[in-house]
């Protein structure tokens, strides 16, 4: 008797296996109702990088911001925050 109940089980997972198998196959073959992919997903971003570039140009209404500093200025300018932060830890060891 336990021998009939294992057969009968095995059969029914081999049942269930094939039918689960087969929905599977129905499903793969059934035509998405997503949108295709696009051919190129790069183009598509360039697409969009240049339409917000298009939009940050026609925003840009205001004036344009004053020249900033040379590179020999804003160089002076660490080098004596710099000089002044070493004065500091010099006079605070000291001390």
């Amino acid at each position: 008797m336990p021998k009939l109940i294992k057969i009968a089980l095995v059969a029914l997972g081999i049942r269930a296996f094939l039918h689960w198998r087969k929905s599977r196959k129905q499903q793969a073959s059934a035509p998405s109702t997503a949108p295709p992919p696009t051919q190129d997903p790069a183009d598509e971003l360039r697409r969009k990088l240049a339409e917000s570039r298009e939009d940050d140009d026609d925003t840009e209404a205001e004036p344009a911001a004053p020249a900033e500093a040379s590179v020999a200025e804003r160089r002076e300018d660490v080098h004596e925050q710099g000089r002044a932060a070493l004065d500091e830890m010099k006079s605070s060891s000291e001390a």
